[in-house]
Parts: C-alpha cells; structure tokens; sequence
C-alpha cells in the first residue's frame, strides 16, 4: 500500500485538472508504483503466492487502463507511457 504523500505527489504529476485524482491516467501510474513496490516485495519472498496473484491482477488491471487511454486519446497515452517508463504500443 502506498503512504498518503506518495499518492498526493502522484497525482500532482498525473492530473489533467486541478480536481482530478481518479482519471485513467492517474490510476496508472498509481497502479505502476504499487507494482513496483510488490515487485520489490516478491524478490525476497518468492513462495508468496496470494502476492503474485495480487501483482498479476494489477499488472492486468494497468494494461486495461492502458487500452482505454489508447483508444480514447493518443496523445494522452504517449505521454503517460514516456512518464512512467512504459513500452508504448
């Protein structure tokens, strides 16, 4: 789980208004540190399962998210993959 200032920081970098803090954008790149942050977890505790399948639903969850801003705008979904470090379509 993310702290509190991690997410406020996050969504200061990702909001595409002054009171966005749900957008497909936002929710991407929070996915993305939580998968970071279990990724991290898992390399020292390898026979964590209910982990792994936790990461595996968001790492499903990030990608879904990913489509919807690809189809619905392009631009968007550059800028968003170049921030996060993402291969692009």
């Amino acid at each position: 789980m993310l702290k509190s200032k991690d997410k406020e920081k996050i969504i200061e970098k990702f909001k595409t208004s002054e009171k966005d803090t749900g957008s497909a954008s936002v929710q991407t790149a929070i996915l993305t540190e939580e998968i970071k942050r279990l990724t991290e977890h898992l390399k020292t505790h390898r026979k964590d399962k209910h982990s792994r399948r936790g990461l595996l639903q968001m790492v499903s969850k990030r990608k879904k998210l990913l489509d919807y801003i690809s189809k619905s705008n392009q631009a968007a979904y550059a800028d968003v993959t170049k921030k996060l470090g993402l291969k692009a379509k």
